[in-house]
């Protein structure tokens, strides 16, 4: 499998393939799922704590590591695929609606090369997505 090859939809019924053989669906509320996806969210953000963002860009060099991030990372979308079919959303509906919402509130020319508006002071504030 490869993300050229592979579909969204095939995504979800991977999941949904190993949750249904387990009888997990039991435990998987929209509620427990969330909460499972931020503590996994945590598991990944362990990988970058206490290093610099120059060296969080070359955790990809190491193997191993890039290896524990990569199941991490995967981790988080599976809880995230497991919602969207508890809750059948509709993810690249969703993501094009969000997109679409993150477009008209950081317009290109207002945004580009910065993270936030500028404010009185020229700084510039994080957004709020």
């Amino acid at each position: 499998m490869a993300d050229e090859q592979t579909t969204v939809r095939e995504l979800r019924e991977m999941v949904r393939q190993f949750v249904d053989a387990r009888d997990w669906r039991q435990f998987h509320s929209p509620k427990n799922l969330s909460m499972a996806m931020a503590i996994e969210a945590a598991e990944l953000m362990e990988h970058f704590q206490w290093i610099t963002p120059e060296a969080s860009r070359q955790v990809g060099e190491n193997v191993d590591e890039l290896g524990a991030v990569a199941e991490e990372l995967s981790d988080v979308i599976c809880y995230a695929l497991a919602i969207a079919n508890e809750l059948d959303i509709d993810v690249s509906r969703a993501m094009s609606n969000k997109m679409k919402k993150n477009e008209a509130k950081y317009p290109v020319d207002e945004y580009r090369g910065r993270y936030g508006p500028r404010d009185t002071e020229g700084l510039s504030e994080p957004p709020k997505t």
